[in-house]
């Protein structure tokens, strides 16, 4: 059933989402290719805000709190193991792998390095205070339009 806290975190996530990446993409080394980072990233910050956010509200502002920042962490997760098994795809079609537990195993290791890159101080700002703010923002619509 689709609600006002619904529409307003999945639209704040996806926002976090964007920022997030985009933040990532500017501390990437000059003249790399990012494609759609930006714009799978704030899909995916749709999709977990109408999913995970929208239906957690009502449960007062500090839960909000800590529900927007568990949000930012499901964006990450999401858009690593993405964007890991794309990498994967990719790899696995110049013959780079011996046998298919070798590429899962692969996407577990492009996790862990893409991970690095969100753990650098833009990226993480923008998670943890795009999340909490969504979550406050969610909670916020729910309060105002129940």
């Amino acid at each position: 059933m689709p609600t006002a806290a619904k529409l307003v975190a999945a639209i704040v996530f996806a926002l976090v989402g964007w920022l997030a990446a985009d933040a990532v993409a500017r501390g990437l080394s000059q003249g790399t290719y990012t494609g759609l980072l930006r714009e799978i990233t704030a899909v995916i910050g749709l999709g977990v805000g109408w999913v995970v956010m929208g239906p957690l509200t009502g449960r007062g502002y500090g839960p909000a709190v800590g529900t927007g920042l568990r949000c930012s962490a499901t964006v990450v997760f999401w858009a690593l193991l993405a964007f890991a098994s794309y990498e994967m795809l990719l790899r696995s079609t110049r013959a780079r792998y011996d046998g298919p537990m070798e590429a899962v195993l692969a996407v577990i290791d492009l996790v862990i390095d893409r991970g690095q890159m969100v753990l650098a101080v833009p990226p993480l700002a923008v998670l943890v205070i795009g999340g909490a703010l969504g979550g406050v923002l969610a909670e916020a619509a729910a309060r105002r339009w129940a």
